[in-house]
C-alpha cells in the first residue's frame, strides 16, 4: 500500500495565499497598523494582534537565509525529493518562507544565493511554493 505524501488543506483564511499559488503568484497578507508581513496566513497580526490585514503580491525573488540538506528522508513518502534542500528564503520584498530548492544539486545551495519562485501543481489543485537558482 502506497501512501500519499501530506498535503496542506486550505481553511478560509488561507485560502487567498493557496488561490494565488494556483495562478503563479505569490500573495501574502501585511498588516495595516505596524506594516509587519504576515505568514503563515491568519486572522491577526503576529506583531502587533491587529486584525487590519490585506494582501499583496510579492515579487518572487529573494536569496537563501538558511538551509539543511535532509538527506534520508523526512517521511517514507518522500523518498522520491531525497536529498531535499528544505530552507528559508527571504523575499526581496521582506518576508521570509520556509521551502524547499530544487533544480540544483543539494552540495551547490549557498547561504545568499539568488533564487526564484517556481510553482509545483499538485494533481489534488493544491499548489506548492518552490525555490530554484536565479
Amino acid at each position: 500500500m502506497t501512501v500519499a505524501k501530506p498535503r496542506p488543506v486550505p481553511t478560509p483564511t488561507s485560502q487567498p495565499f493557496w488561490d494565488a499559488l494556483g495562478d503563479e503568484r505569490i500573495c501574502m497578507q501585511r498588516c495595516e497598523a505596524c506594516n509587519g508581513w504576515v505568514h503563515y496566513p491568519r486572522t491577526r497580526c503576529s506583531h502587533c494582534l491587529s486584525d487590519r490585514l490585506s494582501w499583496h503580491e510579492l515579487a518572487g525573488t529573494g536569496i537563501v537565509y538558511t538551509f539543511s540538506v535532509a538527506r534520508q528522508p523526512t517521511t517514507p513518502q518522500f523518498l522520491d525529493e531525497t536529498p531535499q534542500v528544505i530552507a528559508v528564503v527571504e523575499l526581496d520584498d521582506g518576508p521570509r518562507v520556509t521551502t524547499t530548492i530544487v533544480g540544483i544539486d543539494a552540495d551547490d545551495v549557498k547561504v545568499g544565493q539568488r533564487v526564484r519562485a517556481v510553482f509545483d501543481h499538485g494533481d489534488d489543485g493544491i499548489t506548492l511554493l518552490r525555490f530554484e537558482p536565479l
